[in-house]
């Protein structure tokens, strides 16, 4: 499989010559190992996955580490999360040898809870998701951008229907005991048709049979593992009686469409599905390329109760915002402008820029002028502007 250079890539080398310990997060196959194997090519590698090998740490961590040579690779952390204590004892032993334990989980709250506890100082955390555009010229809505199902996808729903087994059996039950498997799958199927939607729990809750307290658990834990991503209404209030409820998107546009059954562009387009899971698409690739280089996530949507919203705000700093209409077309008109227009109007203590996010066509490589103040910009082209 062909290797996809990561822009996260100076960062992590940056990290590597200042800290003894590198952690990289993210959902499981988004190419963690492989980029931390690429970087040190001369470092050991031990997954930390068979029951063998974590029934050997668990029993005697200090003998485990004792026998590695570092640097080295430490895949899966999260199954041994009692290893932190005795990485922080051999991490100070010689605090002076930095990029000696390079980390990988899958499961963000939990790391960072042994990372904060044990580690504060001493390990720098990042996040990978899968492919961007900018990294994979070649990803789309379609296949998303697992490395794997942009190396084959021809066989992308086979991969995918695999990927949702994987995941139920070792990350779902590895976070909490859940007994009906079939059930979050459906969950899971459910959720992905909600794509793009204000989260309603009750809603979702009622035509699975179970409870809101059991689906705000259930969603935790597709967070906790990368699969979703909440983004809540920007905070600030411009004098209006704002929605204070999140959004739901799926990380990965490839997977959504194969838990929604959709499986090619002519199903697609002719689906409901389109706008939102191009708006989610829109998202991860900002998302993205915050986070490749260090940045928070910030990112935002409006919506007032009279009636004005807005696809996505990007809090830039320095009271700075990137207001961004997404559009599933490749004829992006003047009308579309008219959000951005409304709420940047009404922004009277920021400096903003002003876009609306569509698909690629041959008229439009870069970007164009749509009003005054407002660029439309293809899907792949507005990360880099909102960062």
């Amino acid at each position: 499989m062909r290797y996809h250079p990561r822009k996260i890539e100076p960062l992590l080398r940056k990290a590597a010559g200042h800290f003894p310990g590198v952690l990289i997060t993210g959902p499981r196959r988004a190419g963690k190992t492989t980029l931390l194997q690429h970087l040190f090519p001369k470092a050991d590698y031990v997954l930390l996955e068979a029951a063998d090998v974590v029934a050997r740490v668990r029993a005697d961590p200090r003998s485990f580490l004792a026998e590695l040579k570092p640097p080295v690779i430490l895949d899966e952390i999260q199954n041994v999360p009692e290893l932190f204590t005795y990485l922080r004892a051999a991490m100070d032993t010689d605090g002076s040898r930095k990029g000696q334990w390079l980390l990988t989980g899958s499961q963000e709250p939990q790391l960072m809870h042994g990372v904060t506890e044990s580690m504060a100082g001493r390990v720098a955390v990042f996040s990978l998701w899968p492919l961007s555009a900018e990294e994979a010229p070649e990803m789309n809505l379609i296949t998303g951008g697992f490395p794997e199902v942009l190396a084959a996808p021809s066989v992308a729903d086979i991969w995918f229907g695999s990927y949702v087994q994987t995941y139920l059996e070792r990350d779902v039950r590895a976070v909490t005991n859940i007994g009906d498997l079939s059930t979050f799958r459906r969950f899971m199927s459910l959720l992905a048709s909600r794509n793009g939607q204000m989260l309603n729990k009750t809603d979702i809750a009622a035509p699975l049979g179970i409870s809101v307290p059991t689906i705000t658990r259930w969603l935790s834990i597709l967070e906790i593992t990368g699969q979703i991503m909440l983004v809540p209404p920007f905070y600030e209030n411009f004098g209006k009686r704002l929605v204070k409820t999140s959004k739901l998107y799926f990380v990965d546009s490839g997977l959504a469409l194969h838990l929604v059954g959709v499986r090619d562009w002519q199903s697609l387009a002719s689906s409901p599905f389109l706008g939102p899971m191009f708006e989610g698409l829109v998202a991860a690739e900002i998302v993205k390329h915050r986070l490749n280089r260090g940045l928070g996530r910030s990112l935002y949507y409006f919506r007032d109760k009279q009636g004005l919203e807005l696809d996505f705000i990007v809090d830039l700093g320095n009271r700075k915002l990137a207001l961004i209409e997404v559009k599933a077309t490749r004829t992006p008109m003047p009308t579309d402008t008219k959000p951005l227009e409304r709420l940047s109007s009404a922004v009277k203590d920021y400096k903003t820029r002003n876009y609306v996010a569509c698909l690629e066509s041959s008229e439009l490589r870069d970007f164009a002028v749509l009003a005054p103040g407002v660029s439309a910009v293809p899907w792949n082209k507005i990360a880099a502007l909102s960062a």
